[in-house]
This record gives structure tokens, C-alpha cells and sequence, in this order.
């Protein structure tokens, strides 16, 4: 079976190293930003079952746009077809907290049903932290979170799986957790 999964949040919050560690198992300090969309593809494997997730990576919103800018209004394409959503937040800056509020809201209006998993990335520089994971408490739509870093590679595999597994169970194909 194959999956559209989608990342969202804020410019540079890190989604375009977290799919590269995902699919390719790196991590480049280069920071390139995503114009538009990037896609790429990776098979997972679950109990029996093989899902393709194929990963969107949507460029960044800008955390002053009111929802009206073309940046948006391209995400909302983007987003069709979605079978899952990864939303990123970077704990060293609360602004993309606010950013990642309003980016849920719109798509939990117009996609209610579809997995939502939190990732507050960066987890590598917790000691520059200005969330605590507790504001991130009462996302609307949201069916799980973890912190994550792109850098160490920590909770990456775990997050991308966890959707996996959510988007088989929906489907009714997935055999069981242990």
C-alpha cells in the first residue's frame, strides 16, 4: 500500500533534515530552504505488512502570514490527498508554536480524520529550548507527539513508523502492536 505523508511548520524548523535522516539515514548542516514541494519515497515494514510512504516536504510558512499568502495557499494543494500529516516544531524557537497553531487549525477543518503527529525537533540543543513540550499539549486533531532531532537521528524512525502503523490500523490492514 502506498501513503501520502506530509510535513508541515514553520521555515527552518528542520522538516527537510528530518525526512533526509528518514530516507536517506543523514544529516547535512547545510541549510537549503524548500521552495514548493520536495517528494521522496521510502518502504517501511510492519508485522507482515509494507506500506510506501510517500514523504512531502512542504516548503515552510512564514510565522506572520495570516493565512492569505501564496505560501499557504500552496500548502492547502499540496495537502489533498493526504493520508497523514508530520507537523514540525523547533524547541529553540517558540514562535513556531504560534505558526504550527494556525497551520492545524486550517488543515484539521478541511481534513478532519486525517493522523496528525506532532514533531518538536531539535532536541539535540535542548538546552536552547524555548518550548516546553507542555504548551504543545491541546493541539486540535493531534494523535501523538515526539521529540525528535534530525541531527542524532533520535525518535526520526520511531515518529515515521508510529504514522505508518496509524495509517495501516485506519486502512484495516495492520496485524496488531505487541
Amino acid at each position: 500500500m502506498t501513503r501520502k505523508v506530509c510535513l508541515l511548520g514553520s521555515f527552518a524548523v528542520g522538516k527537510t533534515s528530518l525526512v533526509r535522516r528518514f530516507v536517506h539515514g543523514v544529516f547535512d548542516e547545510r541549510y537549503l530552504t524548500t521552495l514548493g514541494v520536495k517528494i521522496d519515497t521510502k518502504t517501511v515494514e510492519l508485522k507482515g505488512d509494507t506500506v510506501k510512504l510517500v514523504v512531502w516536504d512542504i516548503e515552510g510558512a512564514d510565522p506572520d502570514d495570516d493565512g492569505s499568502s501564496p505560501v499557504r495557499s500552496r500548502m492547502q494543494t499540496y495537502l489533498q490527498g493526504a493520508d497523514g500529516v508530520l507537523l514540525v516544531v523547533d524547541g529553540t524557537r517558540a514562535a513556531t508554536v504560534e505558526t504550527a497553531r494556525d497551520i492545524v487549525g486550517d488543515f484539521t477543518r478541511q481534513n478532519p480524520g486525517v493522523p496528525l503527529i506532532l514533531m518538536l525537533n531539535k532536541s539535540d540543543r535542548a538546552d536552547e529550548w524555548q518550548v516546553d513540550p507542555h504548551q504543545l499539549e491541546g493541539f486540535p486533531g493531534l494523535s501523538q507527539s515526539f521529540t525528535t532531532s534530525a541531527l542524532s537521528g533520535e525518535n526520526v524512525e520511531a515518529t515515521f513508523t508510529f504514522l505508518a502503523e496509524l495509517l495501516t490500523e485506519k486502512d484495516g490492514s495492520f496485524k496488531g502492536h505487541n
